[in-house]
């Protein structure tokens, strides 16, 4: 969609831009409390954006005229409207009101400013009356607010028919992405009663690396040096975690270390990932239509990965069916597999892949399904997030088989929970080794893929 159907989206209930749509940089008072001064703020937006949009004019259908070059063009115009009102506001209220127009025209209204704050993580909308933000793992109530229901509803549409997707009463909940690459969920009436809910899961601009989960604490050196190692030796893993926990970006920090050189099959709902190898193919799966056709599922793009000449297969999460199709293909040839899988620790992840599993609907026994996880899955990565709101590594297990009907797992790391907490109520600890050696190091040595003594080095810990 362009900047030409963004506007027209935008005015598409109102015989001007922005005419009910007043910007929120602070929360508007009910009608009930309004002031003539609020009156007279609203008045001037809706002169301001009408005659924002008559300027344009055939500019918005330009096709040379790219999409930063006309927002660049909209807010020169706009400041030159502002000003020719000559209403009397200081430099910095002038600078706001231009701000908040070209937010409710050109950008996501009330949540613009928030999408532009690099330091929130998440954006959750209960209705049109109530935005929280996550900021350093701790969530916060914001003073922002939709002025309407059908304001909420209209940036939900912009967002999601972006990428070709549609929500509406036959189809009220759809998972989609912004530009930068951020998660969205929404969900409408009937479904959502107190109002459309919207959660924005933000992704940096520039994506973390293992230095940065390492400074941030989630990580240890060691630990890292030994999930490289896992990955460069083509070992099958599996990052388990809950939700908010961090999975998809240590999953990004885990596919950094595949070499240069692979061919890598991405495989998402919505695609999320952030892989810097330059021979990647990110393939996305696809709603049904209104007709109830043409859905295009993981399991399908699962099956057809398998036809593309994959080195790695990196499936952004499983939740379904496709888990057995996944195991099938780590297990014939498509070693170094990654992928997520909702869980709160190594044993719930082996026990939520039996699931998933048998959600495929065949008919198989129970010890066929461990066989095959135990035989696909070397290692699961678990993720946590502390009651101090950080995301931490707890666990490194590795799959060594089956002892009778039983997965059996070993930890190479666990969170030593026993370092306590600080005076801010941070959690102390980190993941430590073991002092365990798991069986894959014998394939590091085969592959010549270094790995430090220290890395399993317990220091009389366990």
């Amino acid at each position: 969609m362009n900047l030409s159907e963004r506007l027209a989206g935008a005015t598409a209930d109102a015989p001007v831009p922005i005419r009910e749509t007043p910007s929120i940089v602070v929360a508007e008072p009910d009608k009930a409390d309004a002031t003539p001064a609020v009156d007279a703020l609203l008045d001037l937006k809706a002169r301001v954006g009408a005659t924002l949009f008559e300027r344009l004019g055939t500019r918005l259908a330009d096709p040379n005229l790219g999409e930063a070059d006309l927002l660049i063009f909209a807010r020169d115009v706009l400041t030159e409207i502002v000003e020719a009102e000559q209403v009397p506001l200081s430099a910095p209220e002038r600078q706001r009101l231009i701000q908040q127009i070209s937010d409710d025209v050109l950008g996501y209204g009330p949540l613009q400013p928030l999408l532009d704050d690099p330091s929130l993580s998440e954006i959750m909308v209960n209705g049109p009356d109530q935005i929280y933000v996550e900021r350093a793992g701790q969530l916060t109530l914001t003073s922002s607010r939709f002025r309407s229901e059908d304001q909420l509803r209209r940036v939900i549409e912009k967002i999601v028919s972006r990428v070709g997707r549609r929500i509406d009463e036959s189809s009220p909940l759809v998972d989609a992405r912004l530009e930068d690459g951020s998660r969205v969920n929404a969900v409408i009436p009937p479904l959502a009663v107190n109002g459309s809910s919207l959660t924005i899961r933000k992704f940096a601009a520039d994506p973390l690396t293992v230095d940065d989960l390492i400074g941030f604490g989630s990580l240890s050196p060691e630990m890292s040096e030994l999930l490289e190692a896992c990955v460069k030796a083509h070992l099958n893993v599996i990052v388990s975690g809950g939700t908010g926990t961090g999975k998809t970006t240590l999953l990004n920090v885990l596919s950094s270390f595949i070499p240069r050189g692979e061919r890598i099959i991405t495989i998402e709902d919505a695609v999320e990932l952030q892989l810097q190898q330059d021979h990647v193919v990110r393939l996305e799966s696809r709603p049904a239509n209104i007709e109830g056709k043409g859905e295009i599922a993981i399991r399908d793009l699962l099956k057809n990965s398998l036809r593309m000449r994959p080195d790695r297969i990196v499936v952004g999460e499983v939740r379904g069916g496709e888990a057995l199709d996944m195991l099938q293909a780590m297990n014939t040839g498509h070693d170094g597999s990654l992928s997520t899988v909702h869980a709160n620790s190594p044993r719930d992840a082996i026990a939520r892949l039996e699931t998933l599993v048998l959600m495929a609907g065949m008919d198989l026994p129970l010890r066929a399904i461990r066989e095959q996880i135990a035989s696909a899955v070397d290692v699961v990565v678990q993720l946590t997030r502390l009651r101090d709101g950080s995301r931490r590594v707890t666990h490194v297990t590795e799959v060594q088989g089956m002892e009778g009907d039983i997965v059996t797992l070993q930890d190479a790391f666990v969170f030593d929970y026993s370092a306590g907490m600080d005076a801010a109520g941070r959690f102390l600890g980190k993941a430590v080794p073991t002092g365990v050696r798991p069986r894959f190091i014998d394939r590091f040595s085969e592959l010549g893929i270094p790995v430090s003594p220290r890395v399993f080095d317990a220091g009389g810990r366990f």
